[in-house]
């Protein structure tokens, strides 16, 4: 899973069962302050889904959206656990830098 699919899949997670492209897009720019598009969004809980790391349903229809749904997604627990073996791997990692790490220009 590249870094973006990650991402996507922590503000699903975060959201908890109220993330849709649009509120997704705005918290992945709010706590990294990258540009991201949309079509990003979209494009990685449509391959997130078919991973089988998300599901999505469809809301009930809102005036502010003239009546239309939102597609709602949720984490699965194959998502969960994906999660929380990539912060194993990272957590290991950083374990191993050494305390008095030599840096250079």
């Amino acid at each position: 899973m590249g870094e973006f699919e990650e991402l996507v899949l922590l503000v699903v997670a975060t959201l908890n069962g109220e993330a849709y492209g649009l509120n997704i897009l705005h918290e992945i720019l709010q706590q990294t302050n990258r540009t991201v598009r949309l079509n990003q969004v979209h494009g990685s809980l449509q391959r997130l889904e078919e991973k089988g790391m998300v599901c999505s349903t469809m809301g009930d229809p809102t005036a502010e959206r003239g009546g239309r749904r939102k597609r709602l997604f949720s984490i699965t627990a194959y998502g969960r656990q994906t999660l929380e073996d990539i912060q194993t791997v990272r957590s290991t990692l950083w374990k191993l830098i050494p305390r008095n790490l030599k840096t250079t220009i």
